[in-house]
């Protein structure tokens, strides 16, 4: 089984994600958006299996920095995407694809096991 794992290589919550799934011998591909900023189309495609609300971080230093103009922008697909591709620290991490299609944002050992 082979994953695809989203986010930002420096990031604690992300080096934790790493260690589970080194420890459980799940092998899965990482892509950092500070490599590769995700493209529209990727957030397209997260979108089709959550919610706008639950996939932008509302608890990073990035939100708590914008303006309430560009926090109203990040609640219409429209404008958030934009947005998103822009400041990919916003985006919750990890985001990891299943297999199947599958997706879970942040790290929740419990819901990563239940997938896997």
């Amino acid at each position: 089984m082979s994953l695809k794992v989203y986010g930002i290589k420096n990031c604690n919550t992300m080096k934790k994600a790493f260690d589970f799934l080194d420890e459980k011998g799940v092998s899965y591909e990482f892509i950092d958006y500070k490599k590769q900023k995700p493209s529209p189309d990727l957030l397209e495609s997260f979108l089709k299996k959550t919610t706008l609300e639950s996939l932008v971080n509302k608890q990073g230093t990035t939100y708590r920095k914008m303006d309430d103009s560009q926090k109203v922008a990040l609640e219409k697909k429209e404008t958030a995407i934009p947005i998103l591709v822009e400041n990919s620290s916003m985006i919750k991490r990890p985001v990891i694809i299943y297999p199947e299609g599958g997706l879970t944002l942040g790290f929740d050992p419990k819901e990563i096991e239940e997938r896997l």
